[in-house]
This record gives C-alpha cells, structure tokens and sequence, in this order.
C-alpha cells in the first residue's frame, strides 16, 4: 500500500556518486553567505557628489535627496542664482557653469574636489535637458543643434571629465536622466528624442568602457512629469489626462525621479550598470492596440 506524500525530495546521488539538491545542483549545505547592513547601503555619508542641472524641478529635487542621504553636493546650474538658493536649501556648494561647453566642464571638475572639502569626486548625477516642439518639416539646423547639445553634449562631457574624475577616486556612479522620448516616439519630438535616443546608447557605451575602473552608468527614463515647466506648458486639463493614462492614475512628481535618481547613486545599486529605469507609472506597459472591452 502506497503511503501519502512525503516532505519532499531530499539529496539525491550524482552519477559521480556526490549529492546533489532536488535542483539537480550540488548540495551545499546551509547558506552562511554575510548579509549587509541593507540599511546603511541607502546611505550616501562622506561622499561627494557633483550634480548638473541642481535648480529647479528635478534637480531641485535630486539635490534634496542626496543631501539627505548624507552626501556633500555640489550644485551645479547655468543660473547662478538657482545653484545659490538650492545650496542653500540643501547645505550644498553653489557652481554656476554652461554644461554643455568643454572647457566650463574640464573646469567645473578640476575645481570640483577643493570646493567640496578636499574629497575626491564620488559620483555624478546628471539632470540636464529640455524640449522644443517642432514638426520634422519644420526642424532647422538651429534647432538640431539645440537638442544635441541640451540633451546629449553635456552628458558626453559628465563622462569624459566626470568618468575620469569619479575613476580617479576608485569607482562610483553615474546617473543621467533620459525619457520614454529616446525610447519610443511622439509627434513634434523628433530631436529631442533623437538626442534621449543618443543617451541612452552612450550609457551603454560608458558603462562598458568604465565598468572596469568601477564606474557604473545608468539612467532614468521618466515619462510625463509635473515639473514647473510642464505644469506651464500642459496645465490642468492635461495633468487629468496624462493621470488617467497611467496605470497609477497620476502623473509623476520631480520627487518620483529624484527617487529613482537616488537609488542609481547609492550603494543599493551597486551591480547595475548600463541600464535605464523607465519610471513612467506603467504607461509603457499597456497594450497600445484597441481590444475588447476597451480600458477594462
């Protein structure tokens, strides 16, 4: 008579004899594997990071969360009034420069050691980029340019003088921000997402070349975010839909990003690189084609 079942298979032996786990693996006995202090990993204390685009919306944000994690920030902004207040805010070192030129760049990191206390540079975080829309007909040179250099030259540059610099101080992160534009397409966004689309790649590129100094490079793909100038741009009726076309049903604060920005720049993340985070509450997820039933 056949019993009931039993607790389960047990080791079992190889063909060469030794035991293996009911995986088919060798067994190796209970895991005595060190574990973290998981909570210390989400602090940034003693290190110093340089922020790019620190002022206002993201950045703004970003720097808060850095600062509140312990870190020495450099805040950086073409508006030197913006980098003042939100140093202030923060407890951070203002810097005013126009990223997206090499020599303001090379200069920005070579000071950027003796105006954060003498430490080495620990990490960047890159929140640099804006928009313009215009129909592909419509686009002129001047116009390709402008989103080249907003949105890709600066973070070409943050990993020439930044990789170098955060390489030189023995490893530490890269962070920019791309969006779901360099991922998927929209109307009058041709530039813009070409230049995202741009960014994306060259974290891939920098993440291999530079992974072996111990620089990680990754980014954040945001969707639609309420910032000041999008609440401007879009006002209230397109807040309520963009938050009913999200999963959600919001649309993202600069807080959500800073987030996501933070994780990329702390210790939490230290076996990621090449990566981008879409952080667009689902939206990119859906299924784009009507079915039945509709939103059901």
């Amino acid at each position: 008579m056949s019993g009931g079942p039993g607790p389960g298979p047990g080791p079992v032996a190889g063909a060469s004899g030794a035991e293996t786990g009911p995986d088919g693996g060798p067994d190796s006995g209970p895991d005595t594997s060190p574990v973290p202090d998981y909570a210390a990993l989400h602090r940034l204390d003693g290190r110093a990071l340089v922020l790019l685009g620190a002022g206002n919306g993201i950045g703004r944000q970003t720097a808060h969360a850095l600062a509140a994690g312990g870190a020495r920030v450099l805040c950086v902004d073409v508006d030197e009034e913006r980098a003042r207040a939100v140093a202030a805010e923060t407890g951070g070192v203002p810097y005013s420069a126009d990223v997206t030129r090499r020599e303001a760049v090379r200069e920005l990191f070579a000071a950027a050691p003796e105006l954060l206390g003498g430490r080495p540079v620990g990490g960047v975080v890159d929140i640099v980029g804006m928009a313009r829309y215009a129909a592909l007909p419509e686009l002129d040179d001047a116009g390709w340019d402008w989103h080249f250099d907003l949105v890709l030259r600066h973070a070409w540059l943050a990993v020439q003088y930044g990789g170098e610099a955060v390489a030189a101080a023995g490893g530490g992160p890269l962070v920019f921000v791309a969006s779901v534009s360099g991922l998927t397409a929209a109307p009058l966004h041709a530039a813009y997402g070409a230049a995202k689309a741009g960014l994306i790649s060259l974290v891939r590129s920098a993440a291999i070349e530079l992974g072996p100094r111990g620089v990680r490079v990754n980014a954040v793909a945001p969707g639609v975010v309420w910032t000041p100038r999008v609440a401007a741009l879009l006002g209230p009726e397109g807040r309520r839909l963009n938050a009913e076309n999200a999963p959600l049903g919001r649309v993202a604060q600069t807080r959500d990003i800073a987030a996501a920005l933070y994780f990329l720049a702390s210790p939490q993340s230290s076996y990621m690189t090449g990566q981008t985070l879409v952080v667009d509450g689902g939206v990119g997820v859906k299924f784009p084609y009507p079915t039945v039933g509709g939103a059901r």
